[in-house]
């Protein structure tokens, strides 16, 4: 990895950049790795095109040269095999009616757009256990419900990706847990302290202020109707004229086009309860088999399965469930005849080809990065301004933008957390509210840069399962998580300042947090000339 100073920002801020001036993400990522390459090859821009192909074909691999050796972990093969499979049951559950049938099972109660908007918070909220999971079921199970309800798709992308990574990085058992106490145990460690991975993080979870309250301003906007930014507009839109997309709009999932209209006249919500159900249950096997089953368990209970399994392995055999009990049903009732399973299949597996594109691209840019040293010029910066009480606000300023540069939050979390723990711990000298805030704020800045990051898996998921355009969807979201980021750094200002129990802090957050919404909708609506920036409510016609 070669010294390139304050060069090293330019692959990621090109990348960002371009795909926010030209909505073109494919290009811009394509152009930021290679200006990557074009650092790395000494300006040579033959190298610079040979280093970008390397890195890319690598990535599409899962490998990587190490010392001059080929090192291979198949995390990105097995993921872009799982967006394949999910990519064909999700379309053949559509195509046989499942989505249908839950939908106008679901509808009898949901009347208002309200209602919608809320039980896509709450289904959000409900699947807490992993993010991918989350973005699958809630985008592809309320869609037709929000769309009925003349809900944005905006919006529901925004409420599926905010009640994503936010809830999963602050659930007791979830797959980012084991990832988590995995860093912290290693980051104790260096420094030689006798605190438990367990106690570290749960001492950290009150001082998580930007997911905390990413979640609860999810509630706050569905329950209020206000809005402010883009997200007014497409609002508005959507309840005045009925258009959950705006025109020109280009979703990254199309399943209309690509799949078909669905089956009707034998629709049946089991069609989608039971493959979902096996989606569900065989990624929990999954964990449990591969985290070292019943010897795990005896040892630390779940906590000690999910910090050994690998969810990747997980999610692949519980999407292949799903396309197996999908088949199996619509085969057994009649719905659909084998040929037309598998054009459906195959269907459902090609609408993914363009979210597979920016995730490979998304990866590989990381790579450009780590290659140049991005995260380390930021991090050195960024350390020679600290002090004790303002090292949690520095580590959630720097977490942020390393993961709104590169897309990735477990990225960001494996780059500050061996930094964070050891800075704070040197400069306070003891474990105690300076470390756990610390330890907080890599996971919060991480999950916030990630939130805003137009190259973010989990942002371009919520695109994708939501049916949304994906730069639409950035371009909204990124208001409410700024409201949300800004009121968590005051916070963070405020233990700078001396106030240190992360409990009061939050106490403080929250009614911060509503203020800041209602004036934040009132000063937007007026400009917009939108009274109170608060679209009307949506009653669905039966």
């Amino acid at each position: 990895m070669g010294d390139f100073g304050v060069l090293s920002l330019l692959p990621p801020l090109v990348a960002i950049g371009l795909a926010i001036l030209t909505k073109r993400v494919l290009f811009a990522l394509f152009f930021g790795v290679w200006v990557g390459g074009l650092l790395v090859a000494g300006g040579n821009p033959i190298g610079a095109t040979t280093e970008t192909l390397k890195w890319i074909a690598f990535n599409i691999a899962s490998a990587w040269e190490e010392n001059g050796q080929i090192v291979t972990d198949l995390w990105n093969t097995r993921i872009l095999l799982f967006d394949a499979l999910i990519g064909a049951g999700v379309a053949l559950i559509y195509k046989a009616g499942g989505m249908n049938a839950i939908a106008k099972a679901v509808t009898r109660k949901v009347k208002t757009s309200r209602a919608a908007s809320l039980m896509a918070a709450i289904f959000g909220t409900i699947i807490f256990f992993d993010d991918y999971t989350n973005t699958i079921i809630v985008g592809n199970t309320m869609r037709p419900i929000t769309d009925r309800a003349r809900v944005s798709r905006e919006f529901l992308a925004y409420a599926d990706d905010s009640t994503a990574a936010p809830v999963a990085v602050l659930a007791v058992v979830s797959t980012w847990i084991g990832y988590e106490l995995g860093l912290l145990k290693d980051a104790i460690a260096s420094v030689g302290a006798g605190i438990s991975a367990y106690s570290a993080w749960f001492s950290s979870w009150p001082y998580r202020f930007y997911p905390i309250l990413a979640v609860i301003l999810v509630y706050l906007v569905a329950s209020t109707h206000r809005h402010y930014g883009p997200m007014l507009k497409a609002e508005y839109r959507a309840r005045t004229e009925g258009k959950v997309l705006r025109d020109g709009a280009q979703p990254m999932m199309t399943t209309e086009v690509d799949v078909g209209m669905p089956i009707e006249g034998k629709e049946s919500v089991w069609v989608f309860i039971l493959p979902v159900l096996a989606l569900v249950s065989m990624t929990f096997l999954g964990l449990w088999v591969t985290g070292g089953g019943s010897g795990a368990y005896a040892k630390g209970g779940f906590q000690e399965v999910l910090s050994n399994a690998d969810s990747t392995w997980a999610l692949v055999w519980g999407s292949f469930s799903m396309v197996i009990v999908a088949m199996a049903l619509v085969l057994a009732m009649r719905i659909m005849t084998l040929e037309d399973v598998e054009h459906t299949l195959v269907a459902g597996m090609k609408q993914m080809h363009f979210a597979m594109m920016i995730l490979i691209l998304a990866w590989s840019i990381k790579s450009a990065c780590d290659a140049v040293g991005t995260a380390d010029y930021i991090v050195s910066v960024a350390s020679n301004v600290l002090s004790p009480g303002l090292v949690p606000f520095v580590v959630f300023v720097v977490a942020a933008f390393i993961s709104f540069t590169t897309g990735t939050s477990w990225g960001t979390f494996a780059i500050m957390m061996p930094i964070a723990v050891p800075l704070s711990y040197g400069l306070s000298g003891s474990f105690g509210p300076v470390v756990y805030a610390s330890i907080a704020s890599v996971f919060a800045g991480g999950v916030f840069g990630d939130h805003c990051s137009p190259i973010s898996d989990t942002t371009i998921m919520s695109s994708m399962f939501s049916g949304c355009d994906h730069i639409d969807h950035v371009n909204t979201q990124i208001p409410y998580a700024l409201t949300a980021g800004f009121v968590g750094a005051l916070m963070l200002l405020l233990f700078a300042a001396g106030l240190r129990n992360g409990w009061l802090l939050l106490a403080i957050a929250v009614p911060l947090l509503v203020v800041l919404h209602r004036f934040l909708s009132e000063w937007y609506g007026k400009k917009a000339g939108i009274p109170h920036g608060k679209v009307h409510l949506y009653a669905v016609e039966d």
